[in-house]
């Protein structure tokens, strides 16, 4: 079920002539309640996919906003196991929309990647995006998890040349994560026309949906990047939308839902011609 539970997401989105919405959120941040609440908002306000981050101490990929709500996390105690329960409470509540876990490859050692795919699979996770876990040295990390019918799911950037590009889409279930930007989450604002032609490349060298992420804050740029993508992800303009609604006495949840629902509504009037 899990990885069909992705396909699904991404078949779904299609067949009604769109982008599937995928939503990024850091678990335990500002709490770990307040995220349950911020979770459970998310499918009703058209997202497919969630994203749920695990923090870590030395994320280096990722730009000031996810750093800053990591280190909340951490501050809460948020922990990956702690991570997992909150998954777990979530699928029991939405059978249906799927969710991924994303960060960094110690925690996930410490825990034993054996103990971690099946308590992932037990709290119905549908697969992970590992940044610093290279094809190169993931395999024993992928055997586990595909035993799980996990997702393994890779970042492609715009310097996978088409020779790296072969190795990186090795093993990869679910789909295709595209790094719009050379550099961390947030740091520079997508330019949809200057990356058309290598999710091209990217599509010519595998069947699987390609999502775009990184650098995507507006509606606008939503509506921009799902013409040419399978999937949209947008990860700090939420993650500052919700610190922004605590930080002024807001509710975070509806703040994180309305802020989705505009990119949703982006993505559906964005009217994409079926992608074959």
């Amino acid at each position: 079920m899990p990885v069909a539970r992705l396909t699904n997401a991404f078949a779904r989105a299609k067949a009604e002539n769109r982008a599937a919405l995928v939503a990024y959120v850091m678990a335990g941040d500002p709490s770990l309640e307040s995220c349950a609440a911020i979770l459970d908002g998310l499918p009703g306000a058209g997202v497919d996919v969630i994203e749920l981050g695990f923090p870590f101490t030395d994320p280096m990929a990722d730009g000031p906003s996810i750093q800053r709500a990591g280190i909340r996390a951490l501050k809460k105690g948020t922990t990956l196991r702690k991570t997992l329960a909150l998954a777990q409470a979530f699928r029991v509540k939405h059978p249906k929309t799927a969710l991924i876990l994303m960060g960094y490859l110690n925690p996930v050692e410490t825990f034993g990647y054996q103990e971690f795919s099946k308590e992932a699979a037990l709290a119905g996770v549908d697969g992970a995006i590992i940044v610093d876990a290279p094809p190169e040295e993931d395999g024993e990390l992928r055997a586990a998890m595909a035993e799980q019918d996990l997702a393994l799911i890779r970042l492609v950037t715009p310097t996978s040349d088409a020779k790296r590009l072969a190795t990186l889409l090795k093993g990869v279930t679910g789909f295709i994560y595209y790094v719009s930007v050379a550099g961390i989450t947030g740091d520079k604002l997508i330019e949809t026309a200057d990356i058309a032609q290598a999710v091209g490349q990217v599509r010519l060298a595998s069947p699987l949906p390609v999502a775009i992420g990184f650098g995507i804050k507006t509606p606008e740029a939503a509506a921009n990047t799902a013409k040419i993508a399978d999937g949209v992800v947008v990860g700090s303009a939420l993650v500052d939308v919700i610190a922004t609604a605590y930080e002024t006495g807001q509710n975070g949840a509806q703040a994180g839902a309305s802020f989705c629902q505009s990119l949703s509504r982006a993505i559906m009037d964005a009217r994409l011609e079926p992608i074959v």
